[in-house]
């Protein structure tokens, strides 16, 4: 069996039985053991490897949640307010204005020529601009006669042109659902809310597959995207996962060159509760090393951006109406016990603190019935949770998986419009779940926000609003437990850090190659490490080349 040995500037191992070494070993894509070279040496022959030696290794980074149509929306025109950059590497600028966004629509229909192909465009961030609603007029300046539709960053919200309105079924009056406004016509205005509404035009729009999951293509492209970022495990959290959708996952993630372990989640849509719980149960014996399956995504609300979370007593602070509930109390409730029973994971969307009290209300009455002393269910977002909340997480043995990234890229929208100051400062509370004990990491939530974790972790020591500001000074947490966070804190909410998040014997060979130091630079230069690139399951692959 060969052996291989790396050597690198410093070794962050995130074992805290050995936090910093200079060498580590691997064996069949598994970590044989870390310590110096005479130490390493005792297992016998080996090759060294110095190509690291100027290099920064940690555990490959781990994205708690986020969604391969990452990959699969670049194939789409890119309208969102802040650059972002695509798996090429080409950085396409943001566009502040609704005739910005309008007009490169304009330029992405020219270049489709004639017919009635569908357009679509994603990233849309309207609260950025004066909070003014897109129109179906508005999508009609790009065409009236093919389809167009423009998904929001937050994935909540699509808005589509009457095209698209007629094709759906939607362009009419007398339209009675929350998540369907109409205009003084009596007819929809063209934004749509909530998945039920959503998916039916978004099929007429070319946001069909994609809304969930990705061609074999696009899971390439999310991978390099991965590679990029550090990460050598993600999660992907909502796949309306069935038969035909996960040969395709098995295809694309056995391929030798593939970079990354991807986790897939089966979303709680298209399925009753007993259906849901019973095939995610099957898929875990499909489970591969670069393939991990058997996890359940409940969507509980919207979100508090779109206007669309469920959140508590005194509401939006601009006075919008509260938000939408995605699911049923007594489904959440039959999904939990069907879970439990079965030992199946789930993990919970709930942006708004409403939705997170019938989660944390749900689970202990699910628990009652059918107790797990180590279910590790998780709440996703979680954004405005209180002291209280946190407490009761921890005593039901929740873990949390906090939006650290909203700071930056919806801070100031939420201090001075969706939410207010008071529960502003408080959002995401990183510091507050790590005191009240509950597991935690943090996440992109990718394609909501660009992926990369030390962006994430940048964003949870440095609580920085777009503005500049520090938000909530008091839940700023260290370098150290953000790294924690990114590395075997995610691995703890998916139930696997006995298999990755730390540079340790007996687990797979996963690491992220760094040029700098996380723990020596400022803190505020966190997001701007460079990534070489990753090493998963004992294969190398340089970011420069993917």
């Amino acid at each position: 069996m060969k052996t291989t040995i790396y050597s690198a500037r410093k070794i962050i191992t995130m074992n805290p039985n050995r936090p910093e070494t200079s060498h580590v070993a691997v064996r069949d894509g598994r970590i044989l053991g870390t310590g110096t070279l005479d130490e390493l040496a005792g297992w016998g022959p080996y090759d060294l490897d110095d190509r690291f030696a100027d290099k920064v290794l940690m555990p490959g980074l781990i994205e708690g949640h986020a969604h391969s149509m990452e990959g699969a929306l670049w194939s789409f025109t890119y309208v969102g307010w802040f650059d972002r950059m695509d798996p090429d590497g080409k950085v396409w600028g943001g566009v502040k204005s609704v005739d910005d966004v309008v007009a490169r629509l304009k330029e992405a229909e020219a270049a489709l020529g004639g017919g009635d192909e569908p357009l679509l465009g994603w990233g849309l961030d309207p609260i950025y601009m004066d909070n003014v609603r897109m129109t179906r007029a508005d999508l009609d300046r790009v065409s009236e006669t093919r389809p167009v539709g423009v998904m929001h960053a937050s994935g909540h919200i699509l808005n589509v042109n009457t095209k698209g309105l007629e094709l759906a079924g939607l362009l009419k009056q007398g339209q009675n659902h929350p998540g369907i406004p109409v205009g003084d016509d009596g007819l929809p205005t063209g934004e749509l809310k909530s998945p039920e509404v959503m998916m039916p035009a978004g099929k007429h729009v070319g946001l069909d597959r994609s809304f969930l999951a990705s061609d074999p293509g696009a899971l390439r492209n999310y991978a390099r995207l991965c590679v990029r970022a550090g990460v050598t495990t993600s999660s992907d959290l909502g796949q309306q996962l069935d038969d035909d959708l996960l040969k395709m996952f098995q295809d694309v993630t056995s391929a030798n060159d593939y970079p990354v372990c991807m986790v897939a989640f089966r979303i709680n849509f298209g399925m009753s509760p007993k259906d849901l719980v019973d095939y995610t149960a099957s898929l875990r014996e499909h489970s591969t090393e670069r393939l991990e399956l058997g996890r359940i995504k409940v969507v509980a609300d919207g979100s508090i951006q779109g206007f669309s979370a469920r959140i508590r007593w005194p509401g939006y602070y601009n006075g919008a109406e509260n938000g939408l509930w995605y699911i049923a109390p007594d489904q959440l409730a039959e999904i939990y016990e069907r879970a439990l029973a079965a030992g199946v994971q789930v993990h919970t969307h709930t942006n708004g603190d409403e939705a997170t009290q019938l989660a944390i209300e749900t689970l202990e009455t699910a628990l009652r019935k059918a107790p797990d002393a180590d279910h590790r269910f998780t709440l996703q977002h979680c954004q405005l949770a209180s002291a209280a909340q946190f407490r009761k997480m921890a005593r039901l043995g929740m873990c949390v998986n906090l939006f650290a990234n909203h700071h930056f890229f919806w801070g100031d929208e939420h201090y001075n419009l969706t939410v207010g100051p008071e529960r502003a400062l408080r959002m995401n509370a990183c510091n507050t779940a790590l005191s009240e004990g509950v597991p935690m990491t943090i996440h992109s939530d990718a394609p909501v926000t660009p992926l990369g974790p030390l962006f994430t972790a940048w964003a949870a020591v440095n609580r920085r609003t777009a503005s500049g500001r520090i938000q909530g000074a008091h839940e700023c947490i260290s370098v150290e437990q953000a790294l924690h966070a990114i590395t075997i804190g995610a691995a703890v909410t998916m139930k696997m850090d006995d298999v990755i998040g730390s540079i340790e014997v007996g687990k797979r060979a996963d690491f992220a190659v760094l040029e700098e130091d996380p723990m020596e630079v400022a803190p505020e230069a966190l997001k701007d490490i460079p990534v070489w690139g990753t090493v998963q399951g004992g294969r190398i692959f340089e970011a420069a080349t993917i």
